[in-house]
């Protein structure tokens, strides 16, 4: 009985979590990393990636990315990790996103199928708890900006 108590609280807990809703911009800067003769002959492409971000979290990321790409017709997928450190809405810490994503040739801008969410349990500092996804919008002329609906406890 008390487990089956204990267990209805933290549901009930978790529900009253509320998603809150933050937004801004970030520039980024692309490094490739050194391709393996694998890599290239099967249109697989590394970067490392580094952003400054501003807005409702204002700080910085590092991140690894590895693309796959389809020559014939241009589309291309991508999964990556990035590690965001900064303050979101004031509150100082640090964590990790997982992206995936595939797209058609010629829709980066909507980014297609895309799924950026907060590693489970990766947040440190007053953002111990976050959990949350992020959606990134890019315009005609390249600026990047993103939607971030998370919740902390």
């Amino acid at each position: 009985m008390m487990m089956s108590l204990a267990l209805s609280m933290t549901v009930a807990a978790q529900k009253e979590m509320h998603m809150i809703h933050a937004k801004g911009s970030f520039d980024v800067k692309m490094t490739p990393a050194e391709l393996t003769d694998f890599e290239k002959a099967n249109d697989i492409a590394r970067f490392t990636s580094e952003k400054t971000s501003h807005g409702d979290f204002e700080g910085v990321s590092h991140g690894e990315m590895i693309t796959g790409s389809t020559a014939s017709t241009g589309s291309m997928a991508y999964v990556a990790i990035e590690r965001m450190t900064g303050k979101l809405n004031g509150r100082q810490g640090s964590f990790t996103f997982a992206h995936r994503a595939s797209m058609m040739k010629g829709d980066a801008a909507s980014a297609g199928d895309l799924s950026v969410t907060v590693v489970p349990n990766s947040g440190t500092g007053e953002l111990a708890g976050l959990t949350g996804s992020l959606m990134i919008h890019i315009d005609a002329q390249g600026k990047h900006t993103w939607t971030f609906d998370y919740s902390l406890p």
